[in-house]
């Protein structure tokens, strides 16, 4: 799942939240995200993991190809629920894996180098 402007805020927050706890940081003290990075001679990484995270659970479950391939490919019969439909877990990993459609993706797990290559791809792009 892609996360939204909103999650994601609140994902940065609370790794700068556990930074200044781990630091040992009063919530009172007048220090800027960017100082308490380089305090902590780090970067902001949370997203990028959760996002690799998904990535390679997702190759895992398509290689399977069981009934958890069918519910992340979203190809299960009956009607859809009222409403704005979600975002599936694949068209968040394409847009961030840049992989243009979302069968592209599917066919990439296929082949664990490939897929693995477009993960770390990515990674280093920071997004």
């Amino acid at each position: 799942m892609h996360p939204t402007k909103q999650t994601q805020k609140k994902l940065e927050a609370t790794e700068m939240w556990f930074l200044r706890r781990m630091l040992r940081i009063s919530w009172t003290a007048k220090k800027t995200n960017d100082t308490v990075l380089e305090e902590a001679h780090t970067t902001r990484l949370l997203i990028s993991k959760i996002r690799k995270r998904q990535a390679t659970f997702f190759g895992h479950v398509m290689r399977r190809e069981k009934l958890e391939n069918l519910v992340t490919t979203g190809m299960l019969e009956g009607k859809r629920s009222r409403g704005k439909q979600r975002e599936k877990l694949i068209e968040g990993l394409t847009d961030w894996l840049k992989a243009g459609k979302s069968l592209e993706a599917i066919e990439a797990t296929k082949d664990r180098k490939k897929w693995r290559t477009m993960i770390a791809n990515a990674v280093k792009q920071g997004t």
